[in-house]
């Protein structure tokens, strides 16, 4: 119970956490403006000291930048408003290639072209297919005059199970944006960033606040998402709560049977007293036997967890409501340090409590013990 608890509590948090961050990066440099939506507002160039490298802060793998604007798409039997994510040549498809359902990633590598990659749940909602072309409207700034309209090629199909993120984004060339936006080649919407160890975003997001120039501002996602996060935060304490649980229902049933242990040998008890051993060699020699009920137990405890989670994980045959849960099959983490941790932390807590009732053969008697029945 306890490995299951973990792995599945682990996996679920690693798995939004990857979710999120393939859609945003783990820190996003912006202006320092008042703009809490997600469209890009303000320009930023991208003659930056951080970019495209970012040197003064260790622990960063990559840098991409990008720019979202508000939009809604139009076909002949639905419309529905989406945020077009504008993203270039150092975009990072690899966070979203594993959600890629059907078709391929959009070709940014050459000149500008239509090309785009939609949610499967805004698919569905319009009635498209791959390969077809469907308009896009952008509004203008300010609301006044007519729309930008667009043209675009439907080449991809993700499903993350996000909800917030499928029923929203839809991605492609970066330069349609600057084109609408009458920015040069060198202004876009924002910066992702991608760190090595998501373990040290909060340390991590300072200093990259700290390094970069005082008319940018820097976010976390775990600032920026911070209801999933505090939520994700739950699952630690249930883990702990399940762990504290689990090692006292089986600290009483090794008590129990080390007291049935005892009494039933309590003839033999007072045999090896008599012949001269000690307290705690007669005790040793049931916190030995009851080392053995431990090991064999852990043993077996392992084999069917493990085998659950390994099913779990490679057949998904647990579902889960992605509306409520982010994902739409519970995810396991299989932490093989954290299991050998679980197996030698339980071992050493059980035999540390059996000390205890172990202590009842001191007050055995040899001349009472030999004459009990």
């Amino acid at each position: 119970m306890m490995i299951v608890a973990i792995a599945t509590g682990v996996g679920l948090q690693d798995k939004i956490r990857e979710k999120i961050s393939a859609f945003n990066g783990h820190v996003i440099i912006s202006n320092f403006d008042d703009n809490q939506s997600e469209v890009s507002v303000e320009p930023i160039s991208i003659k930056q000291d951080f970019y495209p490298n970012f040197k003064s802060v260790k622990g960063i793998n990559h840098i991409q930048a990008v720019a979202s604007k508000a939009a809604f798409i139009r076909t002949e039997k639905a419309f529905e408003g989406v945020i077009f994510k504008g993203v270039g040549k150092d975009y990072k498809w690899n966070e979203l290639h594993e959600y890629l359902v059907a078709g391929r990633l959009p070709n940014l590598n050459g000149n500008l072209n239509t090309e785009v990659l939609l949610s499967q749940y805004l698919v569905n909602k319009l009635q498209l297919k791959l390969g077809d072309k469907f308009n896009t409207f952008f509004m203008k700034d300010g609301g006044n005059g007519m729309p930008n309209l667009r043209n675009f090629e439907l080449v991809g199909i993700y499903n993350s199970g996000f909800q917030e993120f499928d029923a929203a984004y839809m991605l492609g060339d970066i330069r349609h944006i600057q084109r609408i936006n009458k920015w040069s080649a060198n202004q876009v919407g924002s910066f992702e960033i991608f760190l090595d160890n998501f373990n040290d975003i909060k340390v991590k997001g300072e200093e990259i606040y700290k390094a970069i120039p005082s008319t940018l501002n820097s976010t976390t996602i775990e600032e920026k998402y911070l209801n999933i996060f505090e939520w994700l935060k739950l699952f630690d304490l249930n883990m702990i709560v399940i762990i504290i649980i689990m090692i006292i229902v089986a600290t009483i049933n090794m008590v129990v049977a080390l007291l049935v242990l005892i009494l039933e040998r309590t003839q033999m008890v007072g045999m090896l007293k008599a012949l001269g051993a000690n307290n705690w060699s007669v005790r040793k020699i049931f916190l030995y036997n009851a080392g053995y009920l431990i090991l064999k137990g852990l043993i077996w405890g392992n084999v069917i967890s493990i085998s659950l989670l390994l099913i779990q994980k490679y057949f998904g045959v647990i579902t889960l409501n992605p509306e409520s849960y982010y994902v739409s099959v519970a995810p396991v983490t299989i932490n093989i340090p954290a299991i050998l941790l679980i197996n030698a932390g339980t071992i050493i807590v059980c035999l540390t409590l059996l000390l205890i009732p172990s202590y009842i053969i001191t007050k055995i008697s040899p001349v009472k013990a030999l004459r009990y029945e």
